[in-house]
């Protein structure tokens, strides 16, 4: 499924720039602690920088929980974007407007990767809004004099100093900016963004753009006092035609690498983010914006970065919308069984897919629980509503069909759907021609004055003559089993799906309930409040306000990755999901399972290892390698009507009688499953009567052992005694394809594509050479 841009029309210039001294120099204070143990305060799951005493009791609590203020118990973060300035004549929404004591953190969109693979908010000057710009007369936007730079960061810094509770994260990408960014002319250069830094034209991981971009980020951060990284980068899957059309030529080539690429680069973030913060006494928080679409998420593996993240913000919004002809909710919580796209591919038909519908929010937070503790999750609402004219069938428009005789310029779609124009799209973008991409797109705002039969006194910014009539009635229509409103004018047969008051109260209380970490909200622009004065609904904090009194009262979120107790004790036994099959050729998902024993003990014949999948697939995985694979407990079986009853499907395995696994040695199994699922998690494995969990699932409180009770492994773990290597030894002269298999150092390697002059264990996790262990 395409995914439309972050909604919004979006002014030419997006410039930034450079200060010349960090926050700290500023002044503003650093929140540092001196807790002995750091470790105690590390989240369940999170990736430990090697080397670094990382302060994470700075943002973290006893229990892993983040410390947000006393009335915070769960976490609202808003994007704040950069182009609302009020430059070009519409509204402006500065950092002024933010409602401080009702958010816990801000996400700044958008900053962008440039020519040199280095975090940029573009040039400095006088009309760079994030840096430069100033807002004379406007109550609130008064400049701090302490800050060595101007704009929206100097606003945010100075509104962060009365509410230090507030987190701010810059955003780096978009939907505009992932495979380029806009220069200060408002031109866009397409350079390539993320898809080139991270990975090179032959598919390999692009190191050295990536530690480019990894070291930019430490020193913006620092420099502009944010408290870390947010990557929204659309999108790293193996899925043809994914994302921008205008990055399509340089993104689609490389397919085959951007999961790799993606993953050594927030692996390269978090670490050196931690080594920064281990310097500066305060953790910075790395996050990304995640797609929720099953058919993007299907080709990015297991989305295996999850551990290198404080939390993630699921874009569980754009699950329909003009890209095609199928007319449904833009944020739908969960599936009604009629879903009218999902139909359309027999989902429902199908006994592999379970029934299981995944164009929903909960589908969606199910498929990142599976990896991940439901407090390091946040669900996103959005603020704008999505839409389409002319819709034939469905109820109310509900499940109808909208099919557009053409597309947009530059959309890369040849059938896509007939989007709603005109006082039904006030938030338009425009086609690669200049003209309006009919999408139906608004603020909150305007779509409740809508609803009302107001025109409001701001149409006017927006190029519609002040005498402007409404055509027909938009009457509010409601959903409870999807948990979705909508707007529907049976004249015009126009439907726009929209939020309100009732479908984010449900949503809250969602959160609450299931000890999800909180709510992300793309953008805080287009929230509401009445105007009773002039008789219309304006910009304002209504939804957010109400998401803060549902959320101050709640108990603390789920703070850990299993709803079991595992063993108090791990072993260095590493399991890793691999050579995916790329974008459309991946299903049924059948990647191998490699299972490598790192300690000292060898593990017999029959070993059993156990672990849980998400209830985002049916509770049908299975090998096709002989170790016995099933299902032994589900938490959730059926559809998903209405929401998925719970997170997680156990599995069982076993080493085949006959195949034993020495110290050093690697296994694989071929593992198929139907629908996509992040990393599985929760493992456990029998060696000798007693249970151990696994020490990659990072799990607190554990500690490493030998098998039996030998000695503690050394981190990384003691390299096991070498055998005797049968692959032929490596040979500095020689080129070797993808696919061969050399002994170097005690150790059997295979290259993952072509290279020559690479020395084995010298290309790191996500280089060409891939260690197979001792031999």
């Amino acid at each position: 499924m395409p995914s439309p841009s972050r909604t919004g029309a979006r002014p030419a210039l997006l410039a930034s720039a450079a200060a010349v001294a960090g926050l700290l120099l500023a002044g503003l204070p650093a929140t540092v602690s001196h807790a002995a143990d750091q470790d105690s305060c590390r989240p369940d799951g999170l990736y430990r920088t090697p080397g670094a005493d990382v302060p994470y009791c700075s943002v973290y609590d006893s229990a892993g929980r983040e410390k947000m203020g006393s009335d915070h118990q769960r976490r609202v973060i808003g994007y704040f974007t950069g182009w609302r300035t009020g430059e070009d004549g519409k509204p402006a929404y500065l950092a002024s407007d933010i409602p401080w004591d009702k958010i816990t953190h801000i996400n700044y969109a958008f900053a962008h990767v440039d020519k040199g693979n280095k975090l940029s908010v573009g040039p400095d000057g006088a009309t760079n809004p994030a840096t430069g710009m100033t807002w004379p007369g406007v109550a609130g936007a008064e400049m701090d004099p302490d800050l060595p730079y101007k704009g929206h960061f100097n606003l945010l810094n100075k509104f962060k100093k009365q509410h230090p509770d507030v987190k701010t994260l810059v955003s780096v990408g978009g939907w505009a900016e992932t495979g380029g960014y806009f220069d200060d002319n408002g031109d866009r250069v397409d350079s390539g963004g993320f898809y080139t830094m991270s990975t090179n034209a032959d598919g390999s991981v692009n190191q050295a753009g990536i530690d480019t971009f990894a070291d930019s980020a430490v020193e913006f951060v620092r420099k502009y006092g944010f408290n870390g990284v947010d990557i929204d980068y659309e999108y790293p899957t193996s899925m043809k035609d994914a994302g921008n059309p205008l990055d399509y030529r340089i993104s689609n080539a490389r397919r085959a690498g951007l999961n790799q690429g993606y993953a050594a680069l927030m692996k390269t973030l978090r670490e050196k983010l931690d080594r920064a913060g281990a310097a500066d006494g305060r953790h910075y928080m790395l996050t990304v914006a995640a797609p929720s679409s099953g058919y993007l998420l299907r080709g990015m593996e297991t989305f295996q970065v999850q551990k290198y993240l404080d939390y993630v913000n699921i874009m569980s919004y754009d699950l329909h919308g003009a890209w095609n002809e199928y007319v449904g909710p833009n944020a739908s919580l969960f599936d009604d069984g009629r879903d009218a796209e999902l139909a359309a591919a027999n989902v429902y038909g199908s006994a592999q897919y379970g029934g299981v519908g995944y164009l929903n929010t909960d589908w969606a937070y199910h498929y990142f629980r599976g990896s991940m503790p439901a407090g390091r999750i946040n669900i996103g609402l959005p603020y704008y509503t999505r839409g389409h004219k002319n819709v034939q069938g469905g109820t109310d428009g509900l499940w109808g069909r909208a099919a557009a005789s053409s597309c947009p310029a530059g959309s890369g779609l040849t059938k896509c759907g007939d989007g709603a124009v005109g006082i039904d799209n006030l938030w338009h973008d425009l086609d690669s021609d200049g003209e309006e991409s009919p999408a139906g797109s608004n603020p909150m705002w305007h779509a409740k004055n809508l609803e009302k039969g107001i025109v409001g006194d701001y149409v006017t910014d927006y190029g519609f003559p002040a005498d402007t009539e409404l055509t027909g009635t938009y009457a509010r229509k409601y959903d409870p089993t999807l948990v979705a409103p909508w707007l529907w004018n049976a004249e015009k047969k126009v439907f726009l799906s929209t939020e309100d008051e009732q479908s984010v109260a449900a949503k809250a209380d969602y959160v609450v309930d299931r000890g999800i970490g909180g709510t992300m909200v793309w953008e805080l622009a287009g929230d509401y409040d009445w105007n009773a004065a002039k008789g219309q609904y304006e910009t304002g904090d209504t939804l957010t306000s109400l998401m803060y009194d549902r959320f101050k009262a709640a108990a603390p979120y789920g703070a850990r990755k299993s709803n079991a107790d595992l063993p108090a004790e791990a072993v260095n036994v590493d399991v890793e999901f691999t050579d995916f099959k790329l974008g459309d050729s991946n299903y049924p998902i059948t990647p191998k399972l490699r299972i490598t024993n790192n300690t000292r003990t060898a593990l017999p014949g029959g070993t059993e290892f156990r672990f849980d999948y998400a209830t985002s697939a049916p509770a049908n995985a299975s090998d096709q390698s002989g170790f016995g694979t099933r299902v032994i407990s589900s938490d959730h079986t059926g559809d998903n009507v209405g929401g998925l009853k719970g997170d997680f499907h156990r599995v069982s395995l076993k080493l085949p009688a006959w195949q034993p696994l020495a110290p050093g040695a690697t296994v694989d199994l071929s593992f198929n499953y139907y629908l996509p699922v992040s990393t599985p998690s929760n493992w456990t494995v029998t060696i000798g009567g007693e249970r151990y969990a696994l020490a990659g699932d990072l799990a607190r409180g554990t500690t490493v052992v030998e098998p039996g009770g030998g000695t503690t492994p050394t981190d990384p773990p003691t390299t096991p005694p070498p055998g005797d290597c049968t692959a032929p030894a490596w040979d500095a002269a020689a080129s070797y394809g993808g696919g061969s298999v050399v002994s170097h150092e005690g150790h059997t390697w295979k290259a993952q594509w072509w290279t020559k002059g690479e020395e084995p264990g010298t290309t790191g996790e996500w280089g060409v050479w891939r260690d197979q262990g001792a031999c």
